[in-house]
């Protein structure tokens, strides 16, 4: 847990942030609302023997006792998705309407593909990119299983992504931006996801985040949305990323509430300062809402 000392100065509560890093992360569920209702996939999972209880913020977010609910005939037949809770709070928070023209910069394995694509009732476009050729399949098999068909995969760099694949679209009216980064929130399930984080490895891929985030911005339309995410604590990827976008004075930041508790975005970090606006955006620590760590930031394009 060394490399997560550096944050005691932004986090409070630093001894029950480092105790819940520590403890086995509960296993839970979205409900896939393409082919299944809430309660049907309940009465499901409880006949299976499964104990289930809810989450407050999202009627879709289920807890299961069960390490592996991939192996239920719920799951199989599509009616649930293994889901990490504070995972489904980016497609939440950008909260895509039916018949939409949708970008999910970096989609695979599409967990939060999926999401987009049951919030618009399936009914649109969600154009799910990934550049690791590798990991379109297990994309393209969660569309499939899910039953999802408004999902278009591709397969380019997201920073010099267009809309030339698709003649008919002029801009896309959100955007996604779920980033490559350290993964220093998914400790609770990856034992290893602090081995090389740190200072310099996240310095070292915040030129890539900002990168993604600028184009996501450029595609969508005036008006439209982008939610930028990471599941690490790192503010060299979190807020200086979104400092570096609202630089270019193409957008600003919009609050939001998922119901969540979570803390918000830091305006100093080290010798850097931030926007004031920064603190519209949210950070989720593991022992809030005893889930992953996660950042999210909205932002509304302004030009």
């Amino acid at each position: 847990m060394d490399a997560l000392s550096r944050y005691e100065p932004i986090i409070d509560d630093f001894e029950a942030f480092l105790d819940a890093c520590e403890r086995h992360l509960p296993t839970t569920v979205r409900v896939n609302s393409i082919k299944a209702t809430r309660d049907r996939a309940v009465e499901a999972l409880e006949a299976e023997g499964i104990d289930v209880y809810g989450r407050d913020w999202n009627s879709d977010v289920l807890g299961v006792a069960t390490g592996k609910p991939g192996n239920t005939w719920p799951y199989v037949h599509g009616w649930i998705h293994g889901q990490e809770e504070v995972s489904a709070v980016p497609p939440a928070i950008l909260d895509p309407q039916p018949g939409e023209v949708v970008w999910d910069s970096c989609a695979a394995p599409g967990g939060k593909t999926t999401q987009l694509a049951a919030e618009m009732n399936d009914e649109g476009l969600v154009v799910a990119n990934d550049d690791n050729l590798g990991r379109l399949s297990a994309l393209r098999g969660n569309c499939d299983r899910l039953g999802v068909t408004s999902a278009a995969v591709t397969n380019t760099d997201a920073r010099r992504a267009t809309l030339d694949p698709f003649p008919d679209v002029d801009a896309f009216d959100r955007a996604l931006v779920d980033a490559p980064c350290t993964c220093e929130g998914t400790i609770r399930k990856n034992a290893d996801a602090l081995d090389g984080a740190g200072a310099s490895a996240s310095r070292n891929l915040a030129a890539l985040q900002s990168d993604i985030l600028e184009r996501a911005i450029e595609l969508t339309r005036e008006g439209g949305t982008v939610v930028y995410s990471t599941c690490t604590f790192a503010p060299e990827e979190n807020e200086a990323v979104v400092d570096s976008a609202l630089s270019d004075g193409d957008c600003r930041l919009v609050e939001f509430d998922t119901g969540l508790e979570s803390s918000p975005g830091i305006t100093a970090w080290n010798d850097e300062t931030y926007d004031d606006s920064l603190t519209k955006t949210r950070r989720y620590y593991p022992h809030q809402n005893d889930t992953g760590g996660f950042f999210a930031a909205k932002l509304e394009v302004t030009a």
